[in-house]
């Protein structure tokens, strides 16, 4: 037996024969048709990839991973894209090279550009970019777009590295687990594997790992044992059959409340991008909608989409809920997520920019049209507005006065609308943490953004490597953000939910059961899970343990106390 460390990337214990994969690409042509030729196959192509981006992106969508599901949106923008498309066109005017020629070095180019900024970020979107040319290589070439459909039996997937396209595309329960050589936890393979419930380590030298070999890896601790002997797969099985009993047992309840022993109920939401996720969240046991993502209508697309567009979407998320709360986030776009039709320019720094709640106060027939929209759909139902990157009261004044004037023009219009409605914030920034007092004059409710809120508080990027194993939502100085906002609201008289990722994490419920957290919401897929969680807590024992982690010094110390619950 050999033991290898890596970093775990997501979480859960496989063991099972190894897969190696590997890409190559057949030779390309030197031959050329004529430029108009070359142009028309490099059109088809990028058709059929565009197609192909909507079948993956609708595969991630899912398994309900907002950053899964933003990957295949960036590829589709790589895609439409001047400097991609654009220069590959370019280049076959200039050189009357093949169409797959033009592709190879367009891709070379600008992958080699992102490379050389020395960045983890641009390395990611350097591999992006190698993704998105080799599939469209191979469709020219009149092949398969490439991936591991091929793969039958369930094995542990062996590579240097996963590119996005080849990771959705593995069949169902083929995958038990992705042990790469490259990426990072903020990696692509990383993300996907945790929005797909994948056990993987990445980091793995895993020229170590012959052909044939037998394989164990746990996906927390990043170890990865080689041809493991019998105490360790027995150990391991062990992990393996107890993690299965859990989700089964969570399953068969999911659609019961979330009691704690002792009676504390809590609300537990999903997070969702529309319709069709609103359905399937039902059938898992959302209690409602924590937060519903509307900025997936507007990225990847040449225009805005208009009010009855908007309209018919948020009518289908509406409907899907009947009843139950829906937490609607306004536009939460700018800096890194484009929206078409508005020009932002450049941005040294686009997580400290004009986005969110800034954006939508600088385009106000933008935010006016989606405002009418929501209130025209939400007839009947239970809305929730909630304006994201909120920082100020002159913000939150701003937001409300805009649902106003936008009612207002409904009136006018004689069109029905919504009118019995609440305006609410994330909490992201830690000025709105600090100051969440004054706030919750101005609001109805809160919902805390961990993931915004955590990078921001502890100075760190969780797209860099280098350092996002420090952007760690169990630091207590984040955890004493959450609680003083929960304090907040609370002694205001109103509700606090959450909707980042801590909220998913069953470890997590203990701390937040204890400091009171009244909604919870989370990626559908986590929903049994955690409330399995919370039904077998006793809220009095947990604002306890929540005491000692505010006390604590490190994550690691939170984390340390948690694992005993």
């Amino acid at each position: 037996m050999i033991t290898l460390s890596g970093i775990g990337a997501a979480p859960g214990v496989a063991i099972g024969p190894i897969v190696r994969h590997t890409v190559d690409l057949p030779p390309l042509p030197d031959a050329a048709g004529s430029p108009t030729e070359e142009h028309a196959r490099l059109d088809v192509a990028l058709n059929a990839m565009a197609a192909r981006l909507v079948r993956l992106g609708e595969l991630v969508t899912v398994a309900g991973g907002e950053e899964a599901a933003e990957i295949f949106e960036a590829h589709f923008m790589f895609l439409e894209d001047d400097e991609f498309a654009g220069a590959a066109r370019r280049r076959l005017d200039a050189r009357g090279t093949s169409a797959e020629r033009a592709v190879q070095i367009t891709v070379e180019d600008l992958a080699g550009e992102f490379e050389g900024l020395g960045d983890e970020y641009f390395a990611q979107r350097a591999m992006d970019i190698r993704d998105i040319g080799a599939q469209l290589i191979r469709l020219l070439l009149g092949l398969e777009p490439g991936g591991l459909e091929g793969i039958t039996e369930p094995s542990i997937i062996v590579a240097e590295d996963l590119t996005p396209s080849e990771t959705v595309t593995i069949p169902p329960g083929v995958a038990l687990g992705f042990c790469t050589e490259l990426g990072s936890p903020t990696s692509h393979t990383a993300i996907l594997a945790r929005s797909m419930g994948i056990p993987a380590v990445v980091g793995v030298g895993v020229a170590a790992i012959e052909s044939g070999s037998r394989v164990a890896l746990d996906g927390e601790t990043g170890t990865v044992w080689v041809d493991p002997d019998d105490e360790t797969v027995a150990r391991l099985r062990g992990v393996i059959d107890q993690n299965a009993r859990i989700r089964s047992a969570a399953g068969a309840k999911a659609t019961l409340p979330a009691t704690s022993i002792d009676g504390v109920t809590v609300e537990v939401g999903a997070n969702i991008g529309g319709g069709p996720e609103a359905e399937r969240s039902v059938a898992v046991g959302a209690d409602g909608v924590g937060l519903y993502r509307t900025e997936f209508l507007f990225i990847d697309r040449g225009r805005a989409p208009d009010e009855d567009e908007q309209f018919e979407a948020y009518r289908a998320v509406f409907a899907a809920m009947g009843t139950r709360p829906v937490v609607l986030r306004t536009l939460d776009v700018g800096g890194d997520k484009e929206v078409p039709g508005v020009v932002l320019g450049h941005e040294l720094n686009p997580f400290l920019g004009k986005r969110g709640i800034r954006l939508t106060l600088d385009e106000p027939e933008m935010s006016r049209t989606q405002l009418r929209a929501v209130l025209r759909a939400a007839v009947g139902a239970n809305l929730k507005l909630m304006f994201p990157m909120v920082a100020t009261v002159a913000e939150i004044i701003g937001a409300r006065q805009a649902v106003v004037d936008a009612a207002a023009s409904l009136v006018v219009d004689g069109i029905e609308h919504q009118t019995d409605y609440e305006v609410g914030i994330m909490i992201e920034v830690p000025a709105a943490a600090v100051m969440a007092d004054v706030l919750a004059r101005h609001v109805d409710f809160f919902s805390i953004g961990t993931n915004d809120l955590t990078q921001y508080t502890l100075a760190v990027d969780r797209t860099n490597a280098s350092v996002a194993y420090m952007a760690d939502a169990f630091h207590p100085a984040v955890l004493r953000l959450i609680a003083s906002v929960i304090q907040a609201g609370h002694e205001a008289g109103k509700w606090v939910g959450m909707c980042g990722e801590l909220a998913g994490d069953p470890l997590a419920a203990p701390v937040l059961l204890g400091l009171g957290l009244d909604e919870w919401s989370m990626n559908p897929p986590a929903i049994p899970l955690v409330k399995e969680r919370v039904r077998s807590l006793s809220a009095v024992d947990c604002r306890t343990v929540a005491s000692r982690c505010l006390a604590s010094e490190s994550a690691a110390a939170v984390r340390e106390i948690l694992t005993r619950v």
